[in-house]
């Protein structure tokens, strides 16, 4: 059974930071694309970051780039979201995604996959409250 393990959400001041983690559970990191998801209330599930755990290749949201970083530790089998500079804007529950990557090239699915087709396996979400 594939388990996606969200945590690290929680009540923030803007300008402040929070990091997000989340852990995998019954998947290989070498068959799939991770990546982090937002929803905010009454807008659209959003892809905020994904990342292909073998190569490194990264995608960020344009609302995000320079604000927040992905990284993995394929040890672990967890990635995690370094959100800075945490605005308004930013609150919303964060979902934790797995999408196959099908041997699809990196710098191809990585991108794809941030966009919500196809997606896998979702974690439960975690809140990100930013205040201000």
């Amino acid at each position: 059974e594939v388990q996606l393990q969200a945590s690290g959400g929680g009540l923030v001041q803007a300008g402040g930071s929070l990091r997000l983690a989340c852990t995998a559970s019954g998947l290989g990191f070498d068959d799939y694309v991770m990546g982090w998801f937002r929803q905010a209330p009454e807008k659209a599930r959003e892809g905020v970051s994904c990342i292909v755990p073998v190569g490194g290749n990264t995608y960020y949201a344009e609302s995000v780039k320079g604000r927040f970083t992905i990284s993995v530790d394929n040890a672990k089998n967890t990635i995690y979201l370094q959100m800075n500079d945490l605005q308004s804007k930013d609150t919303a529950v964060y979902y934790c995604a797995a999408d196959r990557n099908w041997g699809r090239p990196a710098h191809v699915v990585v991108v794809s996959s941030c966009m919500g087709y196809g997606i896998d396996y979702w974690g439960k979400g975690t809140l990100v409250t930013v205040s201000s």
